[in-house]
């Protein structure tokens, strides 16, 4: 808890530096904030919080994962002098909602009670729903904003339905009461509807079909640097809050919900990979490769044993990091071009070579191709249902990663074997982005062939 507090106080410092300079210390700020939180969650936990253990327990789990998303987010705050620059007059905001969602994010990685699970759900998501809709000018921001704040609200609405049937049942908000409810109750019907309910809501949130459709629409309206953010730092949060409740709370009922997350695998696998494949713009494609990454990460329900955790938190970290590569270039012809469609990367290779590198490695990381640390998240995923007998699961998943590659190589092959025909702009990348682009480069391959390097980065 003492990383929350942290994170807590610099977006604080962040939003008030807004007074001065029109924020123009916020990132800097923000990046500091983000080193020193970094720093305090390679420590012991101070002993105070021990008393808040019955609502918010920052155990080894909830360590590893708060170290992933505040490493995700510190690359992103990197990438922000560039990404926001027309948001001058708002950035200190827009740099302090990020952290406050983070702390949101943080909430969930040690929830013990659904009260905090609520909470946590509702600070990462508020502030989206405002960043969505950052670029004031642009229709399709406040479409995105409406979209995500009316989708998010309907899903709240389940979840809130789903707590209330579970408390019904089961007499308690902790998720250890309830996980020996169910196990002495296997067949209670209440439960069993408010476990549906809320594995519904959380879908929602991490974009499992069918409730993905807000995805395509919201992640191409707001703010590129936004978008990695949702799709990396709120899909890791999302992810293992949905991991930990469905497996802590209702392990004892998950006959009656994991058909029901099998159906929506194999939906998300099918439609995210086919209808990534008739985009024409890399962001919309990008924003179904997430959905279809959904698919994939939602195995690790399949087969569980005692390095699911690891195995999960592996796939996050690499899937994380190829966003953020990919979303490096996207960010850089965004702003020379004033586009994202497949036709703007022409000629990138050309014009800044380090960035269409590691675009292109974080896209073959996507697919899961060898020597790249997307090939070992998804063998780790596959093996583990395999193990549990799912192999028509896995076979579905290998199919839509096939199809994954056929869009992929639509960007790659327009980024080096097209000609350069529109870069007018003199602009070149900055010494940031090709300092982030080699750390992603470095982290994507090095894991690719030592997968045990993850461990050693954060101190397993």
């Amino acid at each position: 808890m003492s990383v929350l507090i942290v994170l807590f106080l610099t977006a604080i410092l962040v939003l008030f530096s807004g007074v001065f300079e029109k924020g123009k210390y916020a990132r800097y700020i923000g990046i500091l904030g983000l080193i020193i939180g970094l720093a305090t969650s390679f420590l012991p936990d101070c002993e105070f919080f021990a008393q808040y253990k019955s609502m918010y327990e920052y155990s080894y789990n909830a360590e590893l994962f708060t170290k992933i998303s505040v490493a995700v987010t510190l690359l992103l705050f990197f990438l922000g002098g560039f990404a926001f620059s027309n948001h001058r007059s708002h950035q200190s905001e827009l740099y302090a909602l990020m952290l406050f969602a983070l702390c949101g994010g943080i909430v969930l990685f040690g929830f013990q009670n659904l009260v905090t699970l609520f909470i946590g759900i509702e600070i990462l998501s508020i502030p989206l729903y405002v960043m969505a809709g950052a670029n004031k000018t642009d229709l399709r921001s406040t479409e995105a904003s409406m979209k995500y704040f009316l989708m998010g609200a309907f899903a709240t609405g389940f979840l809130l339905f789903g707590v209330a049937l579970v408390y019904g049942s089961a007499g308690s908000f902790d998720l250890y009461e309830i996980h020996d409810f169910a196990y002495n109750n296997p067949k209670n019907l209440m439960l069993i509807m408010g476990a549906i309910l809320m594995l519904s809501a959380l879908a929602f949130k991490v974009s499992l079909a069918p409730f993905h459709m807000w995805s395509p629409d919201v992640y191409q309206g707001a703010p590129s640097l936004i978008t990695a953010f949702m799709a990396s730092v709120v899909k890791i949060s999302g992810f293992f809050a949905l991991f930990k409740l469905m497996t802590i709370a209702f392990g004892g009922i998950a006959g009656d919900w994991i058909n029901i997350l099998g159906v929506f695998i194999i939906l998300t696998l099918l439609l995210a990979n086919v209808m990534g494949l008739v985009q024409t713009n890399a962001k919309r494609m990008l924003a179904y490769s997430s959905v279809s990454h959904a698919g994939y990460i939602a195995l690790i329900f399949f087969g569980i044993n005692n390095f699911s955790t690891y195995i999960l938190g592996y796939y996050l970290f690499a899937y994380s990091l190829a966003t953020v590569g990919v979303f490096i270039s996207l960010i850089w012809v965004e702003k020379i071009k004033k586009e994202t469609s497949f036709t703007a990367f022409n000629g990138l290779g050309k014009r800044e070579p380090l960035l269409a590198v590691v675009s292109t490695i974080s896209m073959l990381s996507m697919a899961g191709i060898p020597l790249t640390a997307g090939f070992i998240g998804k063998l780790g995923i596959f093996n583990q249902a395999i193990g549990g007998h799912y192999e028509f699961l896995v076979l579905v998943a290998v199919l839509g990663s096939a199809l994954s590659i056929a869009y992929y190589l639509r960007l790659i092959i327009a980024i080096f074997f097209y000609k350069e025909d529109n870069f007018h702009n003199t602009e070149r990348a900055s010494i940031t982005y090709n300092i982030v682009s080699v750390v992603i480069i470095l982290a994507l391959v090095s894991m690719g062939i030592v997968p045990d390097l993850f461990a050693k980065i954060f101190g397993l």
